[in-house]
């Protein structure tokens, strides 16, 4: 910025009457005529033109040609004084004067010299605006953990870490696949893993139990929602949570979001975990596959619209997705923090279009969070979110639920505060 305000100065300071001495002004660089010596008041007599005196020596003054002034003033130039001296003004913070100096003659040696610093001072301000940002690229090694290799945590993380690979070139990315989300809090808690997904209420749940290394856990990103499902076949009686009494039960593999969420579901819906069905402790890599052979009756699953294991299971057996809408107020019942983070919403009918569905579903939706520890440098945990907000598009295309990270939203991580790095990139402004 100082640069600029210099290379303003010394370029309007000698271009006004190097151009005048040498003729080389025109068009829109020839001076304004009459308002220009009225306003400058170059011509003798009274410099506001008051009468007909000052009149007359205005007209004749300007009937000679502007050869017979004297150098003009910035503001003899429209150029100059309708951008330049404006822009001047802004960068240094001047106040308009109400009549502009006159501008003393230049020697050739002295015009020479006032290019030549002005060149100079171009030159620094361009290198300056031009420059990388001073952080250093983070280096050495990463690892994010997902979740199982069919859910959409796997699928998200392996695209991000493609475009963590080209933002970041420096750094070797690996992915950790997982059970869900309490699985994933462990690993970053305990340094096992640098960055991890995990839902809201897990991190709630996490961060209440008082677990190592709760207190240093921090967030990059709010990301997508996870969408509740009850999946069973489609001439199921089952019609709600309290129909799944003396089933077979999909509830999620241990560790995984999936089945904390089950577990207070069924809890919830006054259905025993342990007496009340027989819980299945699998998940959606196995599930689907359960379902059709007769291994559990209905499944649960919590994950980004569509769940591409899920759309192919509806393609090959007739299944139906329970509402569960009628949950929310007994969740909520139930008290804890996590209930908080619990909202109604609506699987639209094209996210499982082959899963007899007339209208949109209507069931539970938790938020993301791309999660890391306070131990994660600043510079790292910067460059990983600016990524994740980048790549949105990218992934988006395959990963449909990535379409819905958004800068305007990514900041709301409760129940975690933003780690510092992640932090600076929001501030800063830069998309």
């Amino acid at each position: 910025m100082i640069c600029g305000g210099l290379a303003g100065t010394v370029l309007t300071a000698f271009l006004a009457p190097v151009l005048w001495r040498h003729g080389r002004y025109h068009g829109a660089l020839r001076p304004a005529g009459v308002a220009a010596v009225a306003t400058t008041g170059l011509v003798a007599g009274s410099p506001s033109g008051r009468g007909r005196a000052g009149a007359f020596r205005r007209r004749t003054a300007d009937a000679r040609g502007p050869s017979s002034q004297g150098p003009p003033t910035l503001r003899s130039f429209p150029i100059i004084a309708g951008h330049v001296l404006p822009l001047a003004a802004r960068l240094r913070g001047w106040q308009d004067p109400p009549m502009a100096p006159r501008i003393p003659r230049l020697g050739r040696h002295r015009a020479v010299q006032a290019g030549a610093v002005a060149a100079v001072l171009c030159a620094l301000l361009t290198w300056w605006l031009a420059a990388p940002e001073g952080t250093p690229s983070p280096s050495g090694r990463m690892s994010i953990a997902t979740g199982t290799p069919s859910g959409v945590y796997a699928k998200y993380g392996a695209m991000l870490k493609d475009d963590l690979a080209r933002d970041l070139p420096a750094l070797d990315v690996r992915v950790r696949h997982s059970q869900g989300s309490l699985d994933n809090l462990r690993q970053v808690a305990s340094g096992e893993a640098d960055f991890a997904i995990a839902t809201a209420d897990a991190v709630a749940t996490y961060l209440d139990g008082g677990r190592p290394g709760a207190g240093r856990l921090r967030a990059c990103a709010r990301l997508y929602d996870d969408y509740i499902h009850l999946v069973v076949r489609e001439d199921a009686r089952v019609r709600s949570v309290r129909d799944l009494k003396g089933l077979k039960v999909g509830v999620g593999a241990d560790g995984s979001g999936v089945q904390l969420i089950a577990r207070r579901l069924l809890r919830a819906g006054e259905v025993d975990f342990e007496r009340d069905i027989t819980p299945v402790r699998a998940g959606i890599n196995t599930l689907p596959q359960l379902l059709r052979d007769g291994g559990v009756d209905a499944f649960f699953w919590s994950g980004g619209l569509p769940t591409v294991s899920l759309r192919a299971l509806s393609e090959r057996l007739p299944v139906r997705l329970v509402p569960l809408d009628d949950m929310i107020a007994p969740l909520r019942r139930l008290g804890g923090d996590e209930a908080r983070h619990y909202r109604a919403a609506m699987m639209p009918v094209d996210a499982y279009p082959k899963a007899n569905a007339t209208e949109a579903v209507k069931t539970i939706a938790v938020a993301n969070l791309l999660i890391t520890t306070d131990r994660a440098a600043a510079e790292l945990t910067e460059g990983v979110t600016r990524t994740v907000i980048r790549s949105r598009d990218r992934i988006g295309q395959e990963v449909h639920a990535a379409q819905l990270v958004d800068l305007r939203t990514a900041v709301f991580t409760d129940p975690l505060p933003l780690h510092a790095g992640a932090r600076r990139y929001y501030v800063s402004g830069k998309p």
